[in-house]
Parts: structure tokens; sequence; C-alpha cells
């Protein structure tokens, strides 16, 4: 844990953070840990959710041509 959210792959990033709620669900820890995993695990869902945006983005990038089959892709800028 620890690596910087922005070197982390959109897997990395929902695995951590699965084990960042599970350790919140668990309500075992102390009050200023339990406030640095929640900041971090929405700093996570935040990067889950720019990536899946993305690639989301990239999907509707598909031109279809008029049977419905994909023609071109129309080039995606997007910063990862």
């Amino acid at each position: 844990m620890d690596r910087p959210i922005e070197d982390l792959t959109f897997e990395d990033a929902l695995r951590e953070l699965e084990t960042i709620v599970s350790q919140l669900e668990t309500g075992t820890a102390p009050l200023d840990e339990a406030i640095r995993l929640y900041e971090r695990g929405d700093r996570l869902r935040r990067r889950c959710a720019e990536r899946l945006d993305a690639a989301q983005a990239r999907i509707e990038a598909i031109r279809l041509d008029a049977e419905g089959r994909p023609a071109a892709v129309q080039p995606f800028a997007a910063s990862s």
C-alpha cells in the first residue's frame, strides 16, 4: 500500500480499494488510521472512475458502418 495512486493499474487500485473497505468495515482501526484509510480509498475510487470513464470514451469512439460493424476508430487522447 501507499504506492503513488497514479502509478497503479486499474486492477491494482481496485484490489487496494477492496482491502481498505474490508479494513474499515471491521471497525478496528484507530480513528487516525481510519481517516487515512478513508482518504486513500476515496482517491483510489476516483482513480478507478477516471480509468473507467476513459475506457468508455475509447469504446464510444469506435465508429460503426451502415450495417452496424466497426468501420473506423476515432483517435482518443485521454491522459491515463
